[in-house]
C-alpha cells in the first residue's frame, strides 16, 4: 500500500514494527477458526498479518482513504465498513457478521476516544471473547490498577472484565511518532452489562470521585440525600475507614454501597 500522511483529527498514528504487529497477534492465540473485529485498520499493518491467521476479519475504519485501498485488494475473508465505531451501529454488524458466533477483537484504537470504545464493547450484548487494544500506557496501568490506585475508567473497566497490561509498546514503534508510550491491555469480559445497575452504580462512582483528593465521605455528603452521618454510618457498617478515598474502594465495596444508597433513598421516598 502506498504511504498516506497521518489524520490528527483522527488520532492517526501508524504501528509500523513488524514484530511488534507478530507479537500482538501471538499474544492474542487466534487462529484460523476464529473471527475477528479491528477498529480502525488504517493502511492494515495489524490486518494482513490477521487476514492471513484467522477465518475473518470485520473492520471498521472512519477513513475513506483507506477503504478504497482495501477494495483494491478483494480479500475475501475481510469485511469492511466504514463509520465511526462509536456510532456506525456496531451491534447490527456483528449480527449480521458473527451470527452469534465466538469472535474476539484485536485493535490500535484512536487514543482520544479511548474511554468511549471500552464502554461499547463491554457493554455489546454479543460480547466479545476477548478485548486486546492498543492504549496509551497511562490509560493501560489505570485500566488494570488495583484498589489503592483506582480511577473511574479502571473500575468502569473491572466491574465487567478481567483486565491485564500485557506489555508496554514505545512510542518508537509508531508514525508520526506520538508524544505517549503505549501499551497493550486484554480484556476478558466476564459479566454482561445490565443497564440499570450500570445507571445505578456508576452515579455513585462518578460523585465519589469529582474531587479526588477529598475523603468519600466529603465527596458523597448532599449528594442523593445524604447527610455526612449517613455517609459514615454507611462506611463503618462495612468496616471502611471514615477517611478512605474513593481510589482505595474495591468494586465489591462500590456495589454494596450503590445498593445501600439506592436502599436509603426508596425508604426516603416511601415516608
Amino acid at each position: 500500500m502506498e504511504k498516506m500522511r497521518a489524520k490528527k483529527s483522527l488520532g492517526q498514528n501508524f504501528l509500523e514494527e513488524g514484530s511488534l504487529i507478530e507479537r500482538i497477534i501471538e499474544v492474542s492465540g487466534v487462529g484460523e477458526a476464529d473471527t475477528v473485529l479491528e477498529i480502525g485498520p488504517g493502511m492494515g499493518a495489524l490486518t494482513f498479518p490477521l487476514l492471513e491467521k484467522v477465518k475473518k476479519v470485520v473492520a471498521v475504519e472512519a477513513d475513506e482513504r483507506f477503504i478504497e485501498l482495501f477494495n483494491q485488494k478483494k480479500h475475501t475473508n475481510l469485511s469492511l465498513y466504514q463509520g465511526n465505531i462509536l456510532d456506525i451501529g456496531i451491534e447490527r454488524i456483528l449480527e449480521a457478521e458473527v451470527k452469534g458466533e465466538e469472535y474476539h477483537v484485536i485493535a490500535n484504537i484512536p487514543y482520544y476516544i479511548t474511554a468511549p470504545i471500552v464502554r461499547l464493547l463491554l457493554s455489546l450484548s454479543h460480547q466479545p471473547k476477548q478485548i486486546i487494544l492498543m492504549v496509551q500506557d497511562e490509560v493501560a496501568e489505570r485500566l488494570s490498577a488495583k484498589p489503592g490506585g483506582l480511577s473511574l475508567l479502571g473500575i468502569m473497566a473491572q466491574y465487567y472484565a478481567e483486565t491485564e497490561k500485557l506489555f508496554f509498546v514505545p512510542k518508537e514503534a509508531f508514525s508520526p511518532v506520538p508524544k505517549v508510550d503505549s501499551a497493550i491491555i486484554r480484556l476478558i469480559p466476564y459479566k454482561a452489562f445490565d443497564k440499570e445497575v450500570d445507571r445505578r452504580l456508576f452515579r455513585v462512582v462518578k460523585v465519589a470521585f469529582q474531587a479526588k483528593r477529598k475523603t468519600l465521605a466529603n465527596n458523597l455528603k448532599g449528594a442523593f440525600g445524604l447527610t455526612r452521618e449517613d455517609v459514615e454510618s454507611l462506611l463503618a457498617r462495612r468496616g471502611l475507614s471514615l477517611d478512605i478515598r474513593a481510589q482505595a474502594m474495591s468494586l465489591e465495596d462500590w456495589e454494596w454501597l450503590s445498593a445501600e444508597i439506592l436502599a436509603l433513598e426508596k425508604k426516603e421516598k416511601s415516608k
